[in-house]
């Protein structure tokens, strides 16, 4: 059946901002699906509230609404925009959520808007927990027992019905707060009340546990011609207990009998049937007793998942884009499969090699939770490889996640090992699943404990635990034996790298190096083909082993080569992805070909075709060497891929890589911190006071002739990471002690904190001769605050012409210095009217995409085109924009996910990511951030403030602002003193300490709907701590800073004077073009 000729404009809802469980997966789901429907003629709108995305680009839909994602904004979209159907089966929960809730306001029934992909029925008999157990036993199959609780009593009733082990979920909570595994009934009291506590609707769920089974998932799809295809079966490494989000993975599964495979597979089938699935895609998880082979399934999403792209990059089998046409009508037999140009989606695909994904953890921002996993998902990202083992694979995987591991060794000593105390730490490891478990294997290998034990300890398959063993025995072979060159092609076949086998034989990189190059033991590229290798691929997307057929054909023609971000992680996030793929679109379009490289499978960079080449290999400089001699690309883009590719630099232009764009030795130049102050010093600049300190009491002397406050990091470490603001000697001389080890190889930075300044972000592009200001973007809080946390605001609102006029003519000197070509980020300060140059980054920033959004203006794709050679005036960017509204970012956080963490801000970046509000007023732009980023804004109610001293004089006109809106202020004795004081009437309430009802209890008991609280210098109060905590659980909008108050203030009056409006992305640039002509004719 061909497409529907009913439809020609679809509503796409997006899935808002990179947060844990729900990432960039949707980002690259959401483009392929606008890419593959505007193909076959539909007009898209499309809402989404995230500015890093490649779907937010003007271009990939005809009406982009960079709006929030919630009920009522996409209710004023489809009034504006009449669209005759809703596609939310790409958005992950968010696009369902919202769907559903507007499907309930009657919006699309007034409109006549129909929900195509899966309909409310079908998305509810899917998500809603008792409709789908009905479903199933309707089929025969089981799902693990469940009940409802909605009280203690309800609690132990339904407890004594399932048994122990179980599962509490509390009902609408974000991310899963409360939930957790129950052992005893001492456990269940304290969980229960914890999850019911929780739970904004006092409702929990306690499931039958299955922990210790084996868990595995298939990517189904169906059209409504009901032919059924099986994409993909996923294993987890993990035994049930672990988030499928923070297991291993593997694909194909590895330890099913055809048998259970086949029973997995019918039951997928008369999955998808009974719920009604039939216009797009479904992940189904099922759970396997290992011990006698029971299976039950576990859940179903009824529309694209986290683990579609994962299988879509897996088997090059594009999920999204299948899913979006059958949704507008055709069937799977209709859709061509683009790798093999033969054969068709309906052909289910076969994959003759293996795939690994490993996630990646950031517990080392939040010290004070502890490192577990369980059944609420903690990883940021994850990096995928393949090979043609699941050994080669799964040593890929581990040097693509850049940890600073190139090998499964645990990296402990013989000594260690034999320790009993230790072994008995490695023991309780294996017992309680972390991000490092995987390392904690290998240890407990090399310290002789037994596999079968290890198979008790942590229920993972012996299958896995043996080719782990295989591995490290193979390592011990290696160190007992001359290296030959057939012992050398079989490691290299293993997946062992260079570095871990220059280790093993005590040598080096370069010399094991060499020795393969000698032997002529190089990698060959396999095509990923989705056959097998039974038809030909036409797309060419690669990856590397040690066989003897070389599938790559590399062209004769002008072509350069992009090196990704790898695995996302907090500090380096999708952004990065979207200035490669901006870099690879700029390549098309000039003519050259675009070779991508890069290790995650999550983004648009790795789809098969967004460059004319793929190569999905770790980011290290052994795999990237090989694939530049095997390419000989004319040009390397480093710039783009954030702090991965340039770490590679320098190694790769030592090795006659052709970097284009900025040179290594500039980027040095700017992070150099000695040739950063002579450069400084040269253009007459000012920069806060700084020294390097190589010993703790060079560090104290340092801070003393400096001044407290100082900012403290240490020098080997790069985003923020381990950095703290320190106002006394007492907590330098702690940092020093618990948190960096100082020595003249690591030493320590001091610099001056400048307390109360405004910080600036600069984004800039130069052609290395002249230069152009992309946008200028004040931080709403004030200095402290890392850029990537910190929610800003363009153009600026605060500082004077005068002050941004001056701030553009240092960003030019810099550029001219540097020699920047390309890309360029300067962080600045502003205090008493003086500008301060923090940073200098001649690279793509994390703000690219935002600034871009903002002033209608791809800097990255610009950049690409200057890289190879034009310049900024052949490209027709001359000027600086200046929009005529207000972009303001805001940053998410994972706070709910790492319990007893403090959310309070500071020099280390905690955000996963971010949302974008734009308005022509700041304080409607700013409302709009808030509510993307998932807090509901009170219109009315009260607002509780609690101030350390310095603040109480700012805190006074926000206070009387809270008022004139009518709101109730409630306020601690110091504040509420204060505020008595200069005639703002408020209500004290008790500190914890005080008695009760204190402030906690107002806020449990709804009485409180914002908090502002800001914390003492040197060190947080445990009162102050608790309530931040407080308004996490119960999601309530908090301001840890002044200026964040000020901003809410502002806010929530726009909100109250005016009505929210939409408007498309495209409408505002349309404005600013048309003011800018109209300012240029009238000149």
């Amino acid at each position: 059946m061909p497409k529907r000729t009913d439809i020609q404009k679809i509503l796409i809802i997006g899935s808002g901002p990179i947060i844990i469980s729900q990432a960039c997966e949707f980002d690259y789901s959401g483009t392929q699906a606008c890419k593959a429907l505007r193909e076959e003629g539909f007009e898209i709108v499309l809402i989404n509230s995230n500015p890093a995305t490649i779907m937010t680009d003007p271009e990939m839909a005809q009406r982009t609404y960079i709006e929030p994602i919630t009920p009522e904004c996409v209710a004023k979209v489809i009034e504006r925009e009449r669209p005759q159907a809703l596609l939310p089966t790409l958005g992950g929960q968010t696009a369902l959520n919202v769907a559903v809730a507007v499907g309930e306001m009657g919006v699309l029934e007034r409109y006549g808007v129909e929900v195509i992909g899966a309909s409310l029925p079908v998305i509810k008999k899917g998500e809603d927990r008792e409709l789908f157990r009905a479903a199933m036993e309707k089929i025969g199959l089981r799902v693990p027992a469940s009940g409802i609780a909605r009280t203690m009593e309800e609690v132990r009733q339904v407890a004594e019905e399932i048994g122990f082990p179980l599962i509490i979920r509390p009902s609408f909570t974000l991310g899963g707060t409360g939930g957790g595994v129950v052992y005893n009934r001492e456990d269940l009291e304290r969980m229960a009340r914890a999850g019911l506590d929780a739970s904004m609707n006092r409702s929990i769920m306690l499931e039958e546990s299955v922990l210790g089974w084996k868990e595995f998932e298939l990517e189904v799809m169906r059209d409504h011609m009901d032919n059924v295809v099986i994409i993909c079966s996923i294993e987890n490494f993990d035994p049930m207990g672990i988030h499928t989000g923070d297991s291993i993975t593997v694909a194909p599964a590895q330890t099913l009998t055809d048998r259970e495979y086949q029973a997995m597979r019918d039951a997928s089938i008369d999955v998808i049937r009974e719920i009604g699935v039939e216009t797009g895609g479904s992940n189904i998880q099922f759970a396997i007793n290992p011990e006698d082979g029971e299976m039950v399934i576990i859940e179903m999403n009824p529309r694209v998942s986290r683990s579609s792209a994962l299988a879509s990059k897996a088997t090059g089998f594009p999920i999204a884009k299948i899913a979006a046409k059958l949704a507008v009508g055709y069937s799977l037999d209709e859709i061509a499969n683009d790798i093999t140009r033969e054969t068709r989606a309906s052909f289910e695909p076969a994959i003759d090699y293996c795939v690994v994904k490993i996630p990646r953890w950031t517990f080392e921002k939040f010290s004070q939770t502890p490192d577990s996993l369980t059944t609420t998902m903690k990883s940021v990202g994850e990096t995928m490889a393949i090979g043609r083992t699941f050994k080669e694979a799964l040593q890929k995987a581990v040097r693509s996640l850049e940890i600073g591991r190139f090998s499964m060794n645990s990296g402990l000593s013989p000594e260690s090992l034999k320790n009993p105390e230790y072994q008995g730490l490695i023991r309780q490891k294996l017992r309680e699943p972390n991000s490092e478990r995987l390392f904690y294997l290998t240890a407990a290998m090399e310290a002789g404990i037994e596999l079968e034990e290890i198979h008790q300890l942590t229920k993972i398959d012996p299958w896995f635990l043996y080719n782990i063993e295989q591995i490290l025995n193979f390592e011990t072979h290696l160190r007992q034996q001359p290296l030959s060159d057939d012992l050398l092609r079989q490691s290299k076949a293993y997946g062992f790298s260079d570095r871990r086998l220059a280790e093993l034989t005590g040598t080096d990189d370069d010399t094991i190096r060499e020795r393969r190059t000698q032997a002529d033991i190089v990698p060959v590229y396999k095509l990923v083909d989705t056959c097998a290798a039974e038809f030909e691929a036409y797309t060419p997307y690669y990856y590397s082993t040690y066989e003897s057929e070389d599938e790559a054909r590399p062209d004769e023609v002008r072509k350069v080569m992009i090196l990704g971000g790898g695995p996302n992680r907090i500090g380096q996030g999708i952004e990065f992805d979207y200035c490669c793929v901006h870099a690879s679109f700029a390549l098309r379009e000039e003519g050259v070909q675009s070779i991508m490289v890069n290790s995650n499978p999550e983004t648009v960079s790795t789809d098969y075709d967004t460059s004319d080449k793929l190569y999905f290999e770790p980011l290290t400089y052994e795999d990237v060497l090989h694939i530049i001699e095997r390419e000989s690309p004319d040009g390397l883009i480093v710039q783009f891929g954030g702090q991965t590719p340039l770490n590679l630099a320098v190694p790769l232009a030592k090795a006659g890589a052709p970097i284009i764009g900025t040179t290594p030795d500039s980027i040095d130049r700017a992070e150099d911190r000695e040739r950063f102050q002579a450069l400084i010093k040269k253009l007459g600049l000012r920069q806060p006071k700084n020294a390097i300190a190589a010993s703790a009491s060079e560090a104290l002397e340092a801070a003393a002739k400096i001044g407290y406050p100082v900012l403290v990091r240490p020098s080997y470490v790069l985003g923020g990471r381990a950095m703290e603001i320190v106002y006394e000697q007492e907590q330098l001389e702690a940092f020093i002690h618990k948190a960096v080890h100082v020595s003249s190889g690591h030493p320590i930075l001091v610099d001056q904190f400048l307390r109360d300044a405004i910080e600036i972000d600069v984004d800039a592009i130069s052609d290395g001769t002249a230069t152009v200001i992309g946008g200028i973007m004040e931080h709403i809080e004030e200095a402290g605050i890392h850029s990537g946390d910190s929610a800003c605001v363009l153009p600026p609102i605060s500082i004077s012409q005068e002050l941004i006029q001056e701030i553009k003519v240092q960003t030019k000197a810099l550029a001219q210095e540097l020699g920047v070509v390309g890309l360029m980020n300067i962080q600045y300060a502003v205090k008493d009217n003086l500008i301060y140059v923090l940073e200098v980054n001649p690279r793509a920033s994390r703000s690219a995409p935002f600034v871009s959004k903002a002033i209608g203006v791809p800097l990255a794709k610009l950049a690409t085109k200057i890289m190879l050679g034009k310049t900024l005036s052949e490209l027709g960017f001359t000027r600086e924009v200046e929009p005529t509204h207000l972009a303001v970012k805001e940053s998410v956080f994972p706070f709910i996910r790492f319990p007893e963490v403090d959310i309070l801000l500071g020099p280390e970046m905690k955000s996963t990511g971010e949302v974008m509000g734009i308005d022509r007023t700041f304080g409607m732009a700013f409302a709009k951030a808030q509510l993307a980023a998932g807090y509901s804004l009170p219109l009315n109610g009260n607002v509780f403030i609690s101030v350390r001293d310095q603040d109480k004089q700012a805190i006074l006109p926000v206070a009387r602002d809270f008022a004139q809106i009518d709101f109730g202020i409630y306020a601690t004795q110091g504040t509420s003193d204060f505020l008595t004081k200069h005639g703002v009437h408020n209500r004290m309430v008790a500190k914890l300490s005080e008695g009760r009802p204190h402030v906690i209890d107002h806020i449990k008991n709804e009485e409180i709907n914002l908090v502002i609280n800001t914390s003492t210098g040197s060190k947080t109060a445990s009162d102050a701590y608790l309530i931040r905590r407080a308004t996490l659980v119960y999601n309530l909008p908090y301001a840890t800073t002044i200026a964040g108050a000020r901003a809410f203030a502002q806010a929530i009056a726009a909100l109250c004077s005016g009505d929210l409006e939409v408007t498309s992305i495209q409408e505002y640039h349309e404005s600013d073009v048309q003011i800018r002509e109209g300012k240029e004719h009238r000149a």
